[in-house]
């Protein structure tokens, strides 16, 4: 291949990227910006970049110091928990995710953390799968809640209590949850 081969190819491809990002207006949606917490008929917003930051220096906007008090739990605590990371393979974590147990999780994880405007269980489990794989790979192979919510794919995540304290009082201990959820289906993944 010649030079002006490769700069008519160049060109083609510069040129369709334009067409495609002017003029069809594809908007692109990187990571989520804020997360709306919707408890019975309350809902408050937090930015992502908020959460981060607390996570990363323990300083918070006063929005989010109420929105933390609310938990009962202290910031070191909460700190802990944002920061904890999971070390799970992209290969493995995309093997799970497309599993049936993992489509499962996911679309019950959905009613919990969906996209806005989310009309079905698919939508949410699509976003859910594509964030915790991107995850992965913004952590080089581990995942956090901070990663987790960088690449979700919408601008805001809905984060629904109420859906979430049915499911925590069906389940005995989160740690039990937690341990079915990562160790058992992972061992399956691993020796196929």
């Amino acid at each position: 291949m010649n030079i002006f081969s490769f700069k008519m190819i160049f060109a083609k491809i510069l040129f369709l990227f334009f067409v495609n990002h002017q003029f069809l207006n594809i908007p692109e949606v990187k990571s989520a910006d804020e997360i709306k917490i919707i408890y019975s008929v309350f809902s408050r917003t937090i930015k992502v970049n908020s959460l981060k930051t607390f996570a990363e220096d323990g300083k918070s906007t006063n929005k989010l110091r109420r929105i933390l008090n609310t938990t009962g739990s202290s910031n070191s605590e909460i700190q802990s928990i944002l920061n904890k990371n999971f070390e799970i393979p992209i290969t493995i974590a995309s093997k799970l995710a497309y599993s049936e147990i993992g489509k499962i999780f996911l679309t019950r994880l959905s009613s919990v953390i969906q996209p806005p405007k989310a009309k079905d269980e698919r939508t949410g489990m699509l976003a859910l799968r594509a964030s915790v794989i991107q995850g992965i790979n913004l952590g080089d192979g581990k995942i956090n809640i901070i990663n987790f919510f960088e690449s979700y794919p919408t601008k805001t995540v809905i984060l629904n209590v109420n859906a979430l304290s049915r499911i925590m009082n069906k389940v005995e201990s989160i740690s039990e949850l937690l341990d079915f959820f990562t160790n058992q289906p992972l061992e399956k993944i691993k020796t196929n």
